[in-house]
This record gives C-alpha cells, structure tokens and sequence, in this order.
C-alpha cells in the first residue's frame, strides 16, 4: 500500500488546552497513521478573533494509507469526541480542539469540503513557525516557496512562544 504524507495543525483555547491537543495527536495515530514528526507545543495568540485566552498549537506529520477524505471525515469525528460541537466555517471563535489538514503530499485539492493545502497557511504565524521546526525545507505545492521561507516573509504580528520542555 502507498503511503501519504499529511501535515495536521493542532489548536486548543479551551479547558485543558495540552490534554485536547494530546488526545487529539493519539486518535489521529490510532485512527489515521504513524506520526513520524511532531513540533514542540506553542502558546500563540488567537487569530481572526478578540480572545484574552491564548491558544495551545502543535503540527504533526502523519504517514498514512488513507485518502484525504477519509482523513476528514475522521478528523471531524475527533473533534466531536473531543467535544466540540460548534464547528463553523464562516467565524472564528474558541474551541475544544481543531484540527486542520494543511497538506497531503504536494497534492492542491479544491472542493465544497476541502481545500489543500490550507488557504491560510502563509498568513499565520501560529502555523508556520511550528510546522518550521519539523518541516522548514518543505515546499507549499501552490507558492513555490519553502515552509522557512513562508515564515520570514509572514507579516502576521501575533504573539507564538514555544513552550519549553512539552516533547
């Protein structure tokens, strides 16, 4: 069986911010595939909405015999065992646990459900500098351009502090 490579970006602001973040990277290897990389886990700012709480994030590259669609539908059923009910696309707001496929492979996939890799991803901070610690030569399949290279021409401002001693 061909195995794929998928990145996934971890978020927390919600109750015990690290314990979601590590139940949500143990279904995703029992239920997706092998984690064969992980970032340190980072306190950052919440973005594209005002919260005073900040934001436990964490990046994990998963090798994996599914399909992207399948990684959907399984990672939105983590979610919803983890608790989070409120799932919207138009709005951010605080949550549980989100988890975000931001590759698979070098694939660009555009549908009503998905878009890969994740539109966002050169504008925050909160992902890249993560995803740099694990992946920095990693070249984002539509902007030609290294995971290290997106990080130093990102104008987001937010605050991203590594925690220090959480591998």
């Amino acid at each position: 069986m061909k195995k794929s490579k998928a990145y996934f970006l971890f978020g927390s602001d919600t109750g015990d911010r690290e314990k979601h973040i590590n139940d949500a990277c143990s279904f995703v290897k029992n239920e997706i595939g092998e984690i064969v990389a992980e970032s340190s886990l980072y306190l950052t700012e919440a973005w594209g909405f005002d919260s005073y709480i900040m934001f436990f994030n964490k990046i994990s590259a998963v090798e994996t015999g599914l399909d992207v669609f399948e990684i959907l539908d399984i990672t939105q059923k983590i979610e919803l065992k983890l608790g989070r009910n409120n799932k919207t696309t138009d709005k951010y707001q605080s949550r549980i646990i989100d988890i975000d496929i931001l590759f698979y492979n070098d694939e660009i996939i555009k549908t009503q459900r998905l878009i890969i890799p994740h539109p966002q991803i050169p504008n925050r901070r909160f992902t890249l500098q993560p995803l740099a610690e694990i992946a920095s030569d990693f070249i984002h399949p539509e902007l030609n351009k290294s995971i290290s290279q997106l990080l130093a021409d990102c104008k987001d401002e937010k605050k991203v502090q590594l925690l220090a001693d959480n591998k």
